[in-house]
């Protein structure tokens, strides 16, 4: 229950719900239920059809963690994440008491890689359970991989890896894979133990996983993350689902997404685009990611250094800038629409942590980025972007080093924005092939529509064998 992994879902159950419409006129209609907990059903209900159902399970009481945090971005600090993970696990008896209530078996459960309870449960109801982690499957098939092939080296500062199973040009620095793969071996560390004794073998015990991407970005690593599975199961590459709920590829977002634009910055950008289309750089970090004021003064001076327009959600409520940013800066702290910012014609390119969400509605939008992770996987995400898609430049984290320079700012800032460079077209070229095979994969035949389409048919054809008579519902 983090913003990041609710979305997805909840465009997934929008899409799903549409998706019927294209089904074949035997299959048995389908009823779509979302379950979440109370604090997350407005947030739930705003971005769903009515169509969806809604079931809310009480979120269970955990102290220390405070009454009424319900997912991630509510938590009033950082050390408190792991609590609240616990917390989730504590859903498990209601939730086993909603699917006892149900007068048949579902006819599959889609959960988050995070709850890994609900397997179990599932599997206890005899319901099939597909899982979704809110990875690409290139990051996904290297995680497992080398957690469960470490280098024989171990994971030196500096070190290039050759990621067993996966095809021969996939070779990551060793600072790059994520601390829950390289500390996974360490039976003290608190969110391994959480990882063994929470989620275990759920994931790949799974009938199947849910993939938020599409066949041109991800299909070459597909074999390597199917591999980790029980036989049989499949990773189902549905994605960019915000586009599939939006019903395909022409537009741009869900009905109930309409624009929430309290900060005016769709109105200051189409004043930027009349002067100069292609010309801001949006800059975000995401919402989990905690980020210095000495890196955010850096970053301010690198990005005026630069000369170029920009439009920055600064996530830090005691941050102030240091220098006047003039009339072409615009740093605001409320709520951004990123879907339609990116999409603007005044944005030429998106500084991002690369977090996955932040890479599909970029490709989606057609921009390139510069490839700035922060933490877990956002590092396999840059090197996805940057060195193997070619959408993007990746900043210059030099260990050691706490701050990156506004001057390194400034020449990837340029190296990003400026028109007439050779790697800024090279960019935008493989960008705008980014976007047409993202919105050709959500249109009628395309690969993530049949993807969709396959999985729902494949799991009524085997209902009845797998589970028993009478499914009537998601």
């Amino acid at each position: 229950m983090a913003k990041g992994h609710m979305l997805p879902l909840l465009h997934f159950a929008t899409a799903l719900s549409a998706a019927q419409h294209g089904m074949s006129r035997r299959r048995r209609r389908l009823r779509v239920t979302l379950v979440t907990t109370p604090g997350n059903v407005a947030f739930a209900r705003s971005r769903l059809p009515a169509s969806v159902d809604l079931v809310a399970l009480p979120f269970p009481s955990f102290p220390p963690l405070p009454a009424g945090v319900e997912s991630t971005d509510a938590l009033p600090c950082p050390s408190l994440h792991l609590t609240f993970m616990h917390a989730t696990g504590l859903l498990r008896a209601p939730f086993a008491e909603f699917l006892a209530s149900l007068h048949s078996p579902p006819l599959a459960l889609v959960s988050d890689f995070f709850l890994g309870f609900t397997r179990r449960v599932a599997a206890d109801a005899g319901v099939r359970r597909v899982v979704f982690n809110g990875m690409s499957c290139f990051a996904s098939a290297i995680c497992k991989a080398l957690a469960a092939s470490p280098p024989a080296s171990g994971f030196e500062p500096g070190a290039m890896i050759q990621v067993p199973g996966m095809p021969e040009h996939v070779v990551v620095r060793a600072e790059e894979v994520p601390d829950g793969v390289t500390k996974r071996a360490d039976p003290d560390n608190p969110f391994t133990r959480f990882f063994m004794d929470e989620i275990g073998d759920s994931d790949v015990r799974s009938w199947g996983v849910l993939s938020n991407s599409f066949a041109a970005l991800d299909e070459a690593y597909v074999p390597a993350l199917e591999s980790f599975y029980e036989a049989g199961a499949r990773a189902w590459l549905v994605g960019p689902l915000f586009l599939a709920a939006a019903g395909g590829g022409g537009g741009d977002m869900p009905d109930g997404e309409k624009e929430q634009d309290p900060e005016g910055c769709l109105s200051w950008l189409d004043e930027r685009a009349a002067a100069q289309p292609g010309s801001v750089v949006y800059v975000s970090f995401g919402t989990q990611a905690h980020i210095t004021d000495a890196q955010l003064d850096e970053l301010v001076h690198g990005l005026l250094q630069s000369g170029h327009p920009f439009l920055w959600a600064v996530r830090s409520d005691t941050w102030s800038p240091p220098v006047d940013v003039g009339p072409n800066g615009r740093i605001v702290r409320g709520w951004v629409p990123q879907r339609s910012v990116l999409a603007h014609q005044a944005v030429g390119g998106f500084v991002s942590h690369c977090g996955w969400n932040s890479v599909m509605e970029s490709l989606a939008a057609g921009k390139p980025m510069l490839a700035w992770p922060m933490i877990a996987e956002q590092h396999l995400n840059a090197r996805h972007v940057a060195n193997i898609i070619g959408v993007g430049v990746r900043i210059a984290l030099k260990a050691g080093a706490d701050v990156v320079a506004s001057t390194e700012v400034e020449e990837k800032v340029r190296e990003l924005m400026d028109a007439e460079c050779k790697a800024a077209k090279q960019m935008r070229e493989r960008a705008a092939w980014a976007q047409q095979a993202a919105r050709s994969a959500v249109s009628h035949g395309g690969t993530s529509a049949m993807a969709l389409q396959k999985l729902v048919e494949e799991l009524q054809e085997t209902y009845d064998d797998d589970v028993g008579k009478g499914a009537n519902g998601v």
